[in-house]
Order: C-alpha cells, then sequence, then structure tokens
C-alpha cells in the first residue's frame, strides 16, 4: 500500500514532467500568456530575493545585461541542473558584465536553501504570487514556466527563450549574448 505522502509526491513529479514536457512545445507560449515584445523596455519589477538584501528591482541593474530566467521549482531535476549550469558558467557571465536573476514562485526560505545546497552565488527572486512571471508570459497557473531573457544596460528586451532545455540553455545564452553584445558596440 502505497502511504499519502508518497501518492502525492509522486503527483507532484508527474505533475511537473508533464509542465517540462509542456514548456517545449508551442501551446506553452499561449497558455504561459503574452510574451513582452522584444526592443521595447522589460517590465520592470521588485521582488523579494535570497540575499539577505531584502527585495531587488530590475532597475537596480542600469547599466549592466541581465539574463532573466523563470523556472517552476527548487531543488527539481530540471530546474537544479540549469542553475547549476548558469552557475558554473557564472564567471564568463560577469566578464560580460551581466547579472543572472532566477525567478520562481518559491519563498525565500526555499531559494535560501536552494543557493546553499546548490552552491549559487547569484539571486533567486520569490515571486509567489506570480505578478512578475505573469508579466513575463511566463506563469502557468501555480508556477514558472522556464522562459529566458536577456535585458540590456539600458533595460530594453533584446532576446527571449522559450523550449529551453536545461543542460545546454546557460551556453545558448551566453552564445546569444555575445551576439547581442557585438551589435550593440
Amino acid at each position: 500500500m502505497i502511504s499519502r505522502r508518497s501518492f502525492f509526491s509522486v503527483l507532484v513529479a508527474c505533475c511537473l514532467a508533464f509542465l517540462t514536457w509542456l514548456n517545449c512545445t508551442p501551446a506553452a507560449t499561449a497558455l504561459g500568456g503574452q510574451l513582452p515584445p522584444l526592443n521595447l523596455p522589460a517590465p520592470a519589477f521588485t521582488l523579494p530575493t535570497n540575499t539577505g538584501e531584502g527585495s531587488i528591482s530590475l532597475s537596480d541593474f542600469k547599466g549592466t545585461w541581465v539574463v532573466l530566467y523563470f523556472y517552476p521549482k527548487d531543488f527539481t531535476s530540471g530546474c537544479t541542473l540549469e542553475a547549476r549550469r548558469f552557475q558554473q558558467d557564472l564567471p564568463k557571465y560577469l566578464a560580460r558584465n551581466t547579472q543572472i536573476l532566477g525567478v520562481s514562485a518559491d519563498d525565500v526560505d526555499s531559494h535560501a536553501e536552494f543557493c546553499d545546497s546548490e552552491g549559487l552565488k547569484f539571486p533567486l527572486l520569490a515571486d509567489t504570487d506570480g505578478s512578475v512571471s505573469k508579466a513575463y508570459g511566463s506563469w502557468l497557473g501555480y508556477l514558472s514556466m522556464r522562459h529566458t531573457f536577456i535585458i540590456d544596460p539600458d533595460g530594453i528586451l533584446r532576446e527571449t527563450f522559450v523550449g529551453v532545455r536545461p543542460a545546454v540553455h546557460s551556453a545558448e545564452v551566453l552564445a546569444r549574448l555575445d551576439e547581442l553584445r557585438a551589435s550593440a558596440s
């Protein structure tokens, strides 16, 4: 006989697997909402963070490139892999004057545990009500979809990634960031 806790753990895992699959389909954009348009100001936000700074705003990074990535849930396999890849490449981002910001519906305490567990040295933002995820067309009912946005130093949205594959995503973002930086020079 399966315990109630085990049943719910399996149910949550199945739901996350389905959402991961769904995120890689064309229907994902329709379900997540309208993505913000490229080459216009990125939607502004202020969210609490695990870093002890209270909250972080997009405007805090004026003059810096920003990689804003949304992900479904702390401690899940795909989200952990994606975060590890961003952390592995963090020196490359810093060398490009780029800040990585992760966003999910998890709370600040979960983010702090996740960062401690994985050795993450970039902020994770707690979008517990989904308002910022919705503004970026990255909300699916009760969690964020796996989308990434590159925002230039003037706060202009320059690139959107949907259908993200966690294992190779950071490399894709770095390559596109290099293209965008070269065209801005």
